[in-house]
């Protein structure tokens, strides 16, 4: 759609800024059905969201006019969730409103309060806000809300799931019954459906598919890691795609510091954004990436929320994303206004699966594929080394006198290594990867269909810790055609099958018990119960035997040879709560059978009793 029919000076500002067409959310706010309504409107990320309610709210603060009148009391309040966004939101309605004279102040957390009362008792047409802190000037007097004629709530889902439900009720409460509220969330859970109902009238519910547009601009790939190989994956996707800014997203933290320092130390420029830092710091951080100074920045999903940097041309999920919506709020901030970007997911894998389901609930489709290897980086720096600009602009005159007077002392194959050394020592060096996906390929013949294995993995493909030689000395050849073969040997999981519930059968010549202070009351299952074991241990497979879930403890077997490591491993503390020791009957020697529990409730009359004197009263 062509620019409508808008306030003269919004149209110039938009114009300038080289729109010739809206989106599809600005459009659907300016339509005949939606003037002068209540919003409700669902949009993704990157979708335009700040201009479409900078547009749609412009009608209500000029009316007819062009121009602002002196400014007083605020007309609009627009509430984002946090600092970052509110800022962005901010520099949006300053370019927008500029020509119509349209003063904004911003109140935000972390920044000196008294100096944004100052610029409030000024006049301001517009004020954008974090909800805690403009809570705090409305309960000071600072800010006056009786001219207010349209409020924005806008990423509204995530102020609600960072905590500010009761703040935004009485930021609402606060504001006149007669002004226009608009809404503006990328998901409708209950909640915001609830203040709809509630702070909102006869609103119109708007919902703008724009999922397919913005996959359009972003290339999305999988990329096949090993688990301790993640950090080097890193640095081998930064020197492949060489974006002008790149974010990389963690879940935690601590792995933010980890993984900023890691980048630090192999010669990136990076900065990093966490909740711990302070608003001085993050404002460092964000100017750093926007001046070039930085080209990478290692941040948390909520410290990233809302932020918009210049030429993001890539975003790496080191720790995959926790859902569906987390991965488009990353993923959104690449690809934007037209521009293309990549969007990589590291995937371990043991959590393929996981990052398969997050796909499929985004309804983006990714290339699979290996981590870049040391060797394709070299090749891609000879060609990007052949194309620089040092080699193809015209060279200035005292460039070629310096250039003589080389030719003169050194040869010209001898200036060219030189060359090529100084371009080298400018780039972090690559790491060296392996792909996952060519060692245990088992995992990729997986039928995602039916969960079936394809038939071009037999016996010869598996590894090695399924060879005969490997097995235990009692899966001799002779003794059974299979280290599975169940047939003559008692379950590898035991849940109390033939043998008695309160009886542990007596372990192999070649084994020795361990109890676990876990059982089946507590969801024991040999599903986890195995790797576990192997993990605290530090032991093999093949190391352990049968496995006895009871009601409330766990018998193992362990095999003799791996028993002593085993032991020594296990006294090492752990996050899990679960003690592993010997297996043992009151004698101190290996129980054949485990000791009854022990019985609750009171005590039978006749417990203390002599069988003969029982038996006479009951004659």
């Amino acid at each position: 759609m062509a620019l409508p029919s808008l306030n003269p000076a919004l149209r110039q500002a938009l114009t300038d800024r080289n729109y010739e067409e809206l989106t599809p959310v600005q459009s659907a706010v300016l339509a005949d059905d939606a003037a002068d309504r209540d919003l409700l409107v669902s949009a993704q990320t990157g979708s335009g969201k700040t201009v479409a309610y900078g547009v749609a709210i412009a009608r209500d603060l000029l009316g007819d006019d062009e121009r602002f009148e002196q400014a007083d009391a605020p007309l609009a309040l627009i509430i984002a969730p946090t600092r970052e966004l509110a800022i962005q939101v901010e520099r949006e309605l300053l370019w927008l409103y500029q020509k119509a004279g349209g003063r904004v102040v911003s109140c935000v957390g972390g920044m000196d309060p008294r100096r944004e009362r100052r610029q409030l008792a000024d006049g301001a047409h517009i004020v954008v806000g974090t909800p805690g802190r403009l809570r705090d000037h409305i309960e000071r007097k600072g800010i006056d809300l009786s001219a207010l004629r349209a409020v924005v709530l806008d990423e509204a889902d995530e102020m609600l799931d960072l905590g500010f439900r009761e703040d935004l009720e009485f930021i609402l409460k606060s504001t006149p019954d007669d002004r226009r509220t608009l809404l503006f969330s990328a998901t409708m859970p209950k909640g915001i459906v609830a203040i709809a109902r509630t702070y909102q009238k006869d609103a119109l519910r708007i919902e703008v598919k724009t999922a397919e547009r913005g996959h359009a601009d972003i290339e999305y790939r999988a990329i096949r890691v090993s688990a301790k190989e993640t950090e080097h994956a890193v640095v081998n996707l930064l020197r492949l795609v060489a974006s002008p800014t790149t974010i990389v997203f963690c879940n935690t933290r601590e792995s933010v510091r980890h993984l900023h320092a890691t980048l630090r130390e192999r010669g990136f420029s990076a900065v990093l954004l966490s909740g711990e830092l302070g608003q001085h710091e993050r404002n460092q951080a964000l100017q750093a990436l926007r001046d070039g100074h930085a080209q990478i920045c290692v941040a948390t999903d909520v410290a990233a929320r809302g932020i918009d940097l210049p030429n993001l041309g890539l975003v790496i999920h080191a720790d995959l994303p926790t859902d569906a919506e987390k991965l488009q709020h990353r993923s959104g901030r690449t690809g934007r206004a037209g521009r293309k970007g990549i969007s990589a997911l590291l995937v371990p894998m043991s959590r393929r699966r996981k990052a398969e389901i997050l796909l499929s609930q985004a309804g983006v489709k990714a290339q699979w594929m290996g981590p870049p290897t040391a060797d394709e980086i070299r090749a891609l720096d000879q060609q990007r080394m052949l194309e620089d600009p040092l080699l193809t602009e015209a060279p200035g005159e005292e460039d070629l006198a310096i250039a003589r007077l080389l030719l003169e002392n050194r040869s010209a194959e001898d200036i060219a290594a030189a060359l090529a050394r100084v371009y080298r020592s400018r780039l972090p060096e690559p790491e060296e990867v392996s792909d996952p996906g060519d060692s245990f390929g088992r995992r990729d013949a997986f039928d995602r269909r039916d969960g079936r294995r394809s038939s071009r993995f037999d016996r010869d493909d598996r590894p090695a810790r399924f060879e005969r030689d490997d097995r235990p000395p009692r899966f001799e050849k002779g003794e059974r055609t299979s280290r599975f073969d169940k047939s003559d040997r008692a379950p590898r999981f035991e849940r109390a099958g033939r043998f008695e519930r309160d009886e542990v059968p007596p372990a192999a010549d070649d084994m020795v018990l361990y109890r676990l202070s876990i059982g089946r009351r507590n969801n024991a299952d040999p599903k986890w119960l195995l790797p576990m074991l192997c993990r605290r241990g530090g032991v093999k497979r093949r190391d352990i035997g049968n496995i006895k879930i009871l009601d409330n403890e766990t018998v193992v077997e362990i095999s003799k040879e791996a028993a002593e490591h085993f032991a020594v491993n296990v006294r090492k503390p752990d996050e899990e709560n679960i003690r592993i020791q010997p297996y043992r009957d009151r004698g101190g020697e290996e129980a054949a059978h485990e000791p009854k529990p022990h019985r609750k409730g009171p005590k039978k009359p006749w417990a203390d009793e002599k069988p003969g004197r029982r038996r006479g009263r009951e004659a």
